[in-house]
């Protein structure tokens, strides 16, 4: 059976590359004659595959040496208390910008631990558009400000990085390594690796070093970033298959071109998509043009009542993952750094034969 077009939110697509030559290495690694997973995480060989990790992710984002990279565990949810625990003391206000389920979790999580100020909301908008900086209410005594620069379930992503006196921390757990970033914007960047790093299981957290040393007494020390820090990641045992395989990823994109590279694949891509719905009387995309996600695409049948054709027609078809989240219904094509160019050229021909057969 050939490689189906995978359009899944997460876990998501992995390089075929990537996959070959772990399918090649998984029981004999390194001539060792056990697989990755079988050493010990403090051997020499996994020691090298995590620096190497670092050393590639660290090159790709132009991450300087004033900032500390972990690989934690727990997903990008577990983050959601880390980041007020480590930042925060306890009674001290945190800032959340809210424009979607994924930062309307993490505000209710901060909510747990410290009184959380909303700048601003884009619900009664239905999360359709990003709340204009100029009308932001924020405390200019808070520990920090929380945003989430692209809602995966969504589809809306900041086209700017928000100015702030006050660290700023962003969940890119959709959008990292999609495009060049400037890492000196933020105090902490944090991001679950299913979507553009890796398999499920392992998060990234890149922190300013000056923000290292701020836990509150009663953070768990696996959730505690200094911890992680200082023992380079390996407090505790770390989900090792998942960073040798992240590495993997790292290098594909250097051999690739970097980001620069993948953000005009990327933006290509996603062009093609957006320029079939926008030119359809069918299809629909519901976010408002200038904040819509270079990577997660939703759209709506103009008759709900084909949503399971389409869906089934799509998986005949081996377009997969398609369905959108059970919160917002309709369709979704995430088009991760991993999602060939080809497979968006079968979706977009998908949509316009099933179109001229139900509109």
């Amino acid at each position: 059976m050939s490689r189906a077009h995978n359009f899944c939110a997460g876990p998501a697509a992995l390089p075929l590359a990537v996959l070959n030559r772990a399918r090649a290495e998984m029981t004999d690694w390194l001539g060792l004659g056990v697989s990755v997973m079988e050493v010990s995480h403090r051997s020499r060989e996994f020691v090298a595959v995590a620096k190497h990790a670092e050393a590639t992710l660290r090159r790709l984002l132009a991450i300087s040496d004033d900032y500390a990279v972990l690989f934690l565990q727990g997903g990008a949810s577990a983050q959601f208390s880390a980041v007020p625990l480590n930042l925060s003391a306890a009674g001290q206000v945190i800032d959340q910008v809210v424009t979607g389920q994924w930062s309307k979790k993490a505000h209710a999580e901060g909510e747990r631990y410290s009184p959380v100020n909303l700048v601003a909301s884009s619900a009664d908008q239905q999360f359709t558009t990003v709340p204009e900086a100029s009308e932001w209410q924020r405390d200019p005594s808070a520990a920090y400000l929380h945003y989430c620069p692209n809602e995966t379930i969504g589809g809306l992503a900041f086209s700017y990085v928000p100015e702030s006196e006050v660290p700023l921390v962003a969940d890119m757990s959709s959008t990292i390594l999609s495009q060049p970033i400037n890492v000196d914007q933020f105090g902490v960047i944090y991001a679950g690796a299913q979507k553009n790093i890796g398999p499920a299981g392992l998060t990234v957290v890149i922190v300013r070093r000056d923000l290292l040393g701020r836990a509150r007494s009663e953070t768990p020390s696996t959730m505690n970033w200094q911890n992680a820090a200082d023992n380079d990641s390996m407090h505790n045992t770390p989900p090792t298959f998942a960073i040798y395989l992240a590495a993997l990823v790292f290098d594909w994109l250097e051999e690739l071109g970097g980001l620069t590279a993948i953000e005009e694949i990327n933006r290509r891509k996603a062009g093609k998509l957006y320029d079939l719905i926008d030119a359809s009387d069918f299809f629909s995309n519901p976010v408002e043009v200038k904040s819509r996600s270079l990577i997660n695409v939703p759209f709506t049948l103009a008759e709900s009542a084909l949503d399971d054709v389409f869906l089934q027609e799509a998986d005949a078809a081996q377009l997969l993952n398609l369905k959108g989240h059970r919160s917002v219904g309709g369709m979704r094509a995430s088009l991760y750094n991993a999602v060939d160019e080809a497979s968006v050229d079968a979706l977009c021909d998908f949509l316009q034969h099933f179109e001229r057969r139900h509109g």
